[in-house]
């Protein structure tokens, strides 16, 4: 299996359950894709069957571009495309349903793709993570083996009602979704006048900033002693780094006042 860190820790993870052999092709510093180091590494490893490539990246919001995408599914693996955060790449478009469905993604590319899987969840823009309901599209040579190893419980009654009434009401929830959009640049443009952040282009509903001049990790515990919870990650491309959900807008204000107290702490 081959993976593109930093991103999802669930597909090292997975990676190790199944007892896979691990590739890693690390991003680029500004977490785009290495492609040709990508290709460069099926080459080199002819058992590689199972390439994951998250877009928007998860933790810093980078996204594919298509002609990247093409040359990843030129290669002899199944690409596994994660859109968890789909929804939230510019323009604002809802993929949960109606005629805005794939707009933003790439779900479509499964017809033209037999080594295309395309996962989608409920969790983000729909808010609905705690109870576990996603979908996909993929090839169907594959479908024989997810039936091997699904586990006999369905998708639960809890679930299945929350999902149903987030497609039935569609409109509200691309409401929130340019509400959001609106809230993350704003947010990105405040962060970008602290002197020690670096905000990363984001189209996901977070920001990930580079700490500049100051232990990341120390400043996502000032944060927390002024009441703002912000994500650390202890991972290697990561340590200087914090990532900041975004929320409404008095969720910006308080954050920004934050960091402000903290400066004048030191």
């Amino acid at each position: 299996m081959i993976n593109c860190p930093p991103s999802f820790g669930m597909y090292p993870f997975s990676s190790d359950v199944n007892a896979a052999q691990l590739i890693e092709v690390p991003r680029r510093g500004d977490f785009s894709l290495d492609v040709p180091a990508i290709e460069s590494a099926v080459r080199s490893s002819p058992r590689a069957k199972v390439l994951f490539v998250c877009s928007p990246n998860n933790p810093d919001g980078s996204v594919i571009s298509d002609a990247d995408l093409h040359r990843l599914l030129a290669l002899p693996v199944l690409v596994a495309l994660d859109e968890a955060y789909v929804e939230f790449a510019s323009p604002p478009v809802c993929g949960m349903g109606g005629e805005a469905f794939d707009e933003g993604g790439h779900i479509s590319w499964t017809l033209d793709y037999p080594n295309l899987a395309v996962f989608r969840t409920f969790s983000k823009l729909a808010g609905l993570a705690g109870l576990r309901v996603g979908y996909g599209a993929f090839p169907e040579w594959l479908l024989p083996q997810l039936w091997k190893i699904k586990q006999p419980y369905n998708v639960n009654v809890a679930a299945t009602l929350a999902a149903i009434a987030s497609l039935e009401d569609s409109a509200t929830l691309q409401t929130n979704l340019g509400k959001l959009i609106a809230e993350r640049d704003r947010l990105s443009d405040e962060l970008s006048k602290i002197s020690f952040l670096q905000p990363y282009p984001s189209h996901s509903n977070f920001v990930l900033c580079r700490v500049l001049d100051w232990d990341a990790r120390q400043l996502k515990l000032a944060l927390e002693e002024q009441g703002i919870l912000v994500r650390y990650f202890d991972k290697p491309g990561l340590r200087d780094c914090i990532r900041i959900s975004v929320g409404k807008p008095e969720h910006t204000e308080a954050l920004i006042e934050a960091l402000k107290q903290v400066t004048s702490n030191e």
